[in-house]
């Protein structure tokens, strides 16, 4: 095997496979297939909460509302269910919950089964954050990035984005599917449930 330098990206159709097939090998042992989709689930709850907290503060948490009501309200926020989100953010808003639990599992295989501290692991722990950050901020991220960089004398033209914030879902989209792919391949070569990683 040649010394791969620099930043190795999902380049190539044996990179995808790769991918593919780690997190197959992964995900059909029960702990981890469970781990991603609790993952995913609590991912996708947080997306949908923090876009709406003093709503499930008021109402959720905090309403005289008998139990079944707070309980529609709550899954009125989730995509598909309610109207807060069109086809197109509800359905990236999925793909990247479904990514984070994916990469939650395959982080928590790698550490377990490799014995990595956070230093070695650091793309995939990377990858879980930004990503969560960028999905959670996929309807208001504009406004929050704008405060942000406002400090640096950035003009409010940043409220003008084509897509209306779900660039900040994109971007999720591909730090997560990065992170996938570095730590899938930082597997290559050894044996995840008897099967060997390396296409």
């Amino acid at each position: 095997m040649s010394i791969r330098r620099g930043l190795r990206l999902p380049t190539t159709r044996g990179d995808w496979r790769l991918m593919g097939r780690t997190v197959w090998l992964v995900l059909t042992l029960p702990v981890y297939a469970a781990v991603a989709a609790v993952a995913a689930i609590v991912s996708l709850t947080l997306f949908v909460v923090s876009l709406n907290v003093p709503l499930v503060l008021d109402l959720v948490i905090g309403g005289s509302l008998p139990l079944a009501s707070r309980l529609h309200v709550l899954a009125e926020l989730y995509p598909f269910i309610g109207t807060s989100f069109n086809p197109a953010q509800g359905l990236l808003l999925v793909v990247v919950a479904v990514l984070t639990g994916v990469d939650i599992g395959l982080v928590t295989y790698h550490f377990r089964k490799h014995g990595l501290d956070l230093q070695q692991g650091g793309a995939g722990v990377a990858g879980v954050i930004l990503g969560t950050l960028g999905a959670g901020c996929a309807a208001c991220g504009s406004a929050v990035l704008l405060g942000l960089l406002s400090l640096l004398g950035v003009s409010t033209s940043l409220l003008f984005l084509p897509l209306d914030g779900l660039e900040f879902a994109l971007f999720a989209l591909v730090v997560l599917t990065l992170s996938i792919y570095w730590l899938a391949e930082g597997m290559r070569g050894g044996e995840i449930n008897g099967c060997p990683v390396d296409i």
